[in-house]
């Protein structure tokens, strides 16, 4: 073959596969230390482009984050209830499903129904709608019952996600360790079935309360706590933190999520037991989030370095990267990932520098 010339990058001159060997038998190949050069014909030293490499975000931290620079006002699209229709899921017939409507006495089946959440369910035929049991931890693959309405409860790989990042956050660091018993305390608002606060049982927290405005949920939730032997007691004395009569392991509170959270005496929640970790994953249709961002971001139940979950759908835009506290204090954003059309955001209440993972990421705060 003939040799040809060229100006683009390449990794090989212009030169016949005779002439590389022997010049490659007397030196070494030179690699560029800095800047692009373009391969010659008369060369024989080999080039390479230097690849391109993306520039990173320079890391915030999250402890020099003042409250005077934020905005004192949560934006418009959280203070008004948004429309977030969604798919049946696992319990529901899919539209395109030659499965209709169960007769238990006739057979055969009807034309499809669309069964809102909230609605009562066929527990006969349905005893676990929504297939949820533990993911991780010491009741892992434990199934739990669910309540006798339709839910839309966390999806199985948006929970996986979301604990292993409060795992790289430390909140489970002392089960790893094995040294003592973690003290981490959970505060599980619209708890539904408990999936969610279960699975920190699971994984070795000290404390969970779940909070449900429904009777049948906290019902539920009891059995399942129950069923995944959490009904036992933490003793309480010096070092505990606890006080000296103790505390249950887990404890359902049936009341109001916004009252749970603004007046927590009045529901039955000591409001000085302060919570290292608080999830809310409401009914997206049925609540105003500015209402609720404010009731958690001021609640007495939280303190420093609390790490705050809030589940709300792609509909509603974005969550802001900083909310601004009653007290002057601060909601700092560390995490806002998508998953579908769910969208989790994660937040640490006045950071200290404490959880060395839980770094502000402003970047990831934004319309998604």
């Amino acid at each position: 073959h003939h040799a040809t010339t060229t100006n683009a990058y390449s990794f090989v001159p212009s030169r016949n596969h005779l002439q590389i060997y022997q010049s490659t038998t007397q030196q070494q190949f030179a690699l560029p230390a800095a800047r692009h050069t373009r391969a010659s014909s008369s060369s024989s030293t080999i080039t390479m482009k230097r690849p391109n490499r993306r520039r990173r975000t320079p890391e915030i931290d999250p402890t020099t984050i003042k409250s005077a620079d934020l905005a004192q006002e949560l934006p418009a699209n959280l203070k008004r209830k948004i429309t977030a229709k969604r798919p049946t899921l696992g319990h529901v017939v899919p539209k395109n499903s030659q499965t209709r409507n169960f007769r238990p006495n006739e057979g055969g089946s009807d034309s499809s129904q669309l069964r809102a959440q909230g609605q009562a369910r066929d527990s006969q035929r349905y005893n676990n709608p929504s297939n949820l049991k533990i993911l991780g931890g010491s009741c892992r693959g434990r199934k739990l019952e669910s309540p006798t309405v339709y839910l839309r409860p966390m999806m199985g790989k948006v929970k996986e996600a979301v604990y292993s990042t409060f795992t790289s956050f430390g909140l489970y660091e002392d089960v790893v360790a094995g040294s003592i018993k973690c003290r981490t305390r959970h505060l599980d608002i619209f708890s539904g079935s408990g999936s969610v606060g279960l699975e920190s049982l699971s994984r070795g927290v000290r404390h969970c309360t779940f909070v449900d405005m429904a009777e049948d949920c906290c019902s539920t939730c009891e059995r399942n706590i129950e069923k995944c032997g959490f009904d036992g007691w933490n003793e309480g004395g010096v070092g505990s933190g606890i006080g000296e009569e103790g505390e249950p392991v887990a404890k359902v509170v049936c009341a109001d999520a916004f009252r749970a959270l603004r007046q927590p005496e009045t529901v039955g929640i000591d409001p000085n037991a302060k919570y290292d970790l608080v999830t809310l994953c409401p009914p997206y249709e049925e609540i105003v989030y500015a209402d609720l961002i404010d009731a958690v971001a001021n609640s007495v139940l939280v303190t420093e370095d609390t790490v705050i979950l809030i589940e709300y759908p792609v509909e509603l835009g974005c969550l802001p990267h900083a909310i601004v506290r009653e007290d002057g204090g601060v909601l700092v954003g560390v995490r806002n990932r998508k998953y579908g059309r769910t969208v989790i955001a994660m937040y640490i209440v006045n950071p200290t520098g404490e959880r060395e993972d839980c770094q502000s990421r402003p970047e990831e705060f934004i319309t998604i």
